[in-house]
């Protein structure tokens, strides 16, 4: 796709990676047979094609209005088209850019602004969001119905045994996230417990925090940016001292992280440890995965414990931005799991992080159409509970499932517990 850059954007690092990626994009229209919203609304615009029309048009100066800015709101980021585009166009990138732009360009006013900045300045504070949660979660009886949904069960992360004694202690570092420990604790603690079985001890380092991931795509790519060098800083000693990995159980977080590179590529500063750190970044099932003989007498003893029937959720962050796929599917089937299909496994199911609070009545008819997909296989059998990988997910399938909705490291952990 040929392009000419206004002179706002020409010269800038912004600038050379938009018009890269906008010259690999061939028109083919592949996209849009695999974008949740295109598939929902039918609007060109409302799909990737027409969304990469509109940033080409305003990175070439042209107007920009809020129609323009709703457009791109609607695009769930799930990166589906990415897995898709036979040429390789890395459309999140490009996303990331023309955001940016049209929220200079227009900037947002009254509720919309406002509740964007709450969310943008709240959720990545975990004292201020924990003590809020807790709070929601003591009236959560009296809540009304579509904020109960949002506000989980109190439940605590569990007992955390040491590395077996005798074994080849390993550590690697765990990204303790912003939300996930005010809502869901035991996801982290059952990570803990079931690498501990395998003689990894994951420990959380102090000063680390939020990803960063909420702040760049509520358009605070600075914020996120600040987010990235707090952790970086935080992790650094371990990093230099040899751990392995920084493990990551939030698929969301794991994208953003492993991007730390790309994020910091400008600042001298960080670049250099930005990009290592990435490299270090593991998703959970990752690290699993790869541990081998001690992973396959471990899953050989749960499996004799019989099969249970649940659904895999495989997040977009994870088969579409890790892009790891059946890797999950594997491990819980090794540990005597029962998977049921699932149709349309590619699709979003309308969480993609606030985007179930910004855009409520899409992602109330993505959530309907994945529930029925996990939950409505009549000649497979209903399962007794769903199975996914990252909280914001988990969060939102729950709001509707009449079924545990868990992260799969949860549903494994519980296998392998005498």
């Amino acid at each position: 796709m040929e392009t000419r850059l206004a002179d706002f954007m020409r010269g800038t690092t912004a600038g050379r990676e938009a018009e890269e990626i906008l010259r690999k994009c061939v028109h083919c229209g592949f996209c849009t047979a695999t974008c949740p919203t295109y598939q929902l609304l039918g609007d060109e615009l409302d799909g990737p094609r027409g969304r990469i029309y509109l940033i080409k048009q305003v990175l070439e100066g042209a107007q920009v209005t809020a129609k323009t800015r709703l457009h791109l709101d609607r695009c769930l980021t799930c990166r589906s088209c990415e897995t898709t585009c036979p040429s390789g166009v890395h459309y999140s990138r490009l996303l990331d850019i023309g955001r940016a732009v049209v929220e200079r360009l227009v900037p947002r006013q009254g509720t919309d602004a406002l509740l964007r900045g709450a969310l943008r300045e709240g959720l990545p504070r975990p004292a201020l969001f924990g003590t809020a949660m807790k709070l929601g979660q003591m009236v959560r009886p009296f809540l009304p119905a579509a904020l109960k949904a949002k506000v989980p069960p109190m439940t605590s992360a569990g007992p955390v045994a040491p590395v077996a004694p005798g074994a080849r202690a390993r550590t690697m570092l765990l990204l303790a996230g912003c939300a996930q420990p005010a809502m869901y604790p035991n996801i982290n603690g059952a990570a803990q417990r079931v690498l501990a079985r395998l003689g990894v001890e994951l420990v959380e380092a102090d000063g680390a925090g939020c990803c960063g991931a909420l702040k760049l795509h509520l358009a605070d790519a600075e914020g996120a940016r600040d987010n990235a060098r707090r952790n970086i800083d935080a992790w650094w000693p371990r990093v230099e001292s040899g751990v392995e990995a920084v493990v990551i159980t939030a698929s969301g977080c794991g994208v953003q992280v492993k991007d730390y590179g790309h994020l910091l590529q400008d600042d001298p500063a960080y670049a250099v440890r930005a990009a290592r750190v990435g490299e270090l970044a593991r998703d959970v099932s990752e690290v699993v995965a790869a541990e081998g003989e001690a992973l396959r007498g471990l899953l050989e003893k749960s499996a004799s414990a019989g099969r249970r029937k649940i659904a895999f959720h495989a997040p977009c962050t994870l088969q579409h931005g890790l892009k790891i796929r059946g890797v999950v599917e594997e491990l819980l089937v090794a540990a005597g799991f029962e998977l049921t299909p699932v149709a349309d496994a590619h699709l979003c199911c309308g969480s993609a992080g606030t985007y179930s609070i910004l855009q409520p009545e899409i992602a109330r008819r993505l959530r309907g159409h994945k529930l029925a997909a996990l939950l409505g296989n009549s000649a497979a059998g209903q399962p007794v509970g769903v199975a996914s990988a990252n909280i914001g997910c988990i969060a939102h399938l729950q709001a509707g499932a009449g079924v545990p909705v868990r992260h799969w490291i949860e549903w494994l952990d519980d296998r392998l517990t005498p």
